[in-house]
């Protein structure tokens, strides 16, 4: 049993309390899913939290802010049942954030679908060529009668080939840079989308390499102004670069239960494995990594819903300290597991695959040092 006594801590209200026990109530009822078809797992997993209702905080009215707590409650309970689950849930927000944040009352149309589970959604930033440095960006879209003409590529996009509608980042040259990015949304049936790639990942999960050949998208769907494309990225990326954590701490709390139950039942030399001081100083660090990582996820969210504009250092640091600690607590889980750590069928060994992208998505951990860095200096 996962320790819920963190849900206790100030930065939570009663009712972050009540969603994370019937949350973890549904998922101990509906989860794991059956991973052996992963589009169809992935649909299945939308539409089942959106007809229980568990998608609602992955999107907002007009004019509210997101409840980042909730958030990163939700990714850190899922994510302890099922990673594909978490998955599912995670980009159903990041997918749809521009729109909540920027969108006009057509596009948040869209939010009610996405929100009840009826549609999926991705983001598209990553291209071949540019990840982390998004103003390398060279996806184009050009201004024509009516509207705009994209052209480009773009890869890695979580939900890529089964989403219904696709938020696309393109340069539509207002400045040089990072300036001269725009945002649109795109539905998946549009003439001139092909699916170059389906990407297969240690994890698996759904991932596309796409490309847009003269996709034609009327003015209505440029989300906000033309230019403003990299500042609405950064700012959708600054609420959930935090539940990436989150996540990562649902991984490192699922390792640690199952860590502990391992070195209580096997024994080793005639006494349970748990009674050796070293695999108990084993057990001490991963809680006491846990407990860290969560005092920055929570403060990180709590400091948004109080209503600060911009975590970029707190999102940066939860993100940071939680994935690289997820990857040791889940290692630690798999050297305390023996040869069954690394076997097929053991949730240590899926743990280990699931755990690695949190440390590269979202803002991979050697820029979330520069960000720190800059923020700290500046």
């Amino acid at each position: 049993m996962a320790d819920r006594s963190f849900l206790d801590w100030p930065f939570f209200e009663n009712r972050h309390r009540e969603w994370a026990q019937a949350l973890d109530e549904w998922c101990a009822v509906h989860l794991p899913a059956d991973h052996a078809d992963v589009d169809e797992a992935c649909r299945k997993l939308v539409a089942d939290m959106g007809q229980g209702g568990w998608l609602k905080p992955t999107g907002v009215e007009a004019g509210e802010s997101f409840d980042l707590r909730m958030l990163c409650l939700s990714r850190e309970t899922l994510a302890r049942h099922d990673g594909l689950a978490d998955f599912a849930f995670a980009m159903q927000g990041l997918g749809m954030g521009t729109v909540s944040l920027f969108g006009s009352e057509a596009q948040r149309e869209w939010l009610l679908k996405t929100r009840a589970g009826a549609a999926i959604s991705a983001f598209a930033l990553t291209e071949p060529g540019s990840g982390s440095d998004v103003a390398n960006s060279t996806m184009t879209a050009e201004k024509v009668a009516g509207g705009w003409r994209l052209n480009g590529e773009k890869t890695y996009i979580s939900n890529g080939g089964i989403a219904d509608l696709y938020v696309i980042f393109a340069r539509t040259g207002e400045a040089p840079g990072a300036r001269g990015l725009s945002a649109f949304l795109m539905p998946a049936t549009v003439e001139g989308f092909e699916i170059l790639e389906r990407i297969e990942v240690v994890a698996p999960h759904p991932l596309a390499h796409f490309r847009l050949n003269d996709v034609f998208l009327p003015d209505s769907a440029l989300i906000g102004t033309a230019g403003a494309g990299f500042k609405q990225a950064m700012a959708v990326l600054d609420i959930f670069r935090s539940t990436v954590g989150a996540a990562a701490l649902g991984f490192a709390r699922r390792a640690l239960d199952e860590a502990l139950a391992r070195v209580q039942e096997r024994e080793l030399f005639g006494a349970p494995l748990g009674n050796l001081q070293m695999v108990q100083g084993h057990i001490a660090d991963m809680a006491l990594g846990i407990d860290a990582s969560a005092l920055l996820i929570y403060r990180a969210a709590w400091t948004r819903d109080m209503g600060a504009p911009r975590i970029t250092r707190e999102a940066a640091m939860a993100k940071l300290h939680a994935t690289e600690t997820a990857q040791k607590v889940i290692d630690t889980a798999v050297q305390l597991f023996g040869g069954d750590g690394v076997r097929k069928g053991f949730i240590v060994e899926s743990l280990y695959r699931e755990i690695r992208a949190l440390r590269i998505y979202e803002g991979a951990s050697d820029v979330q040092k520069v960000v720190i860095a800059r923020q700290v200096m500046g």
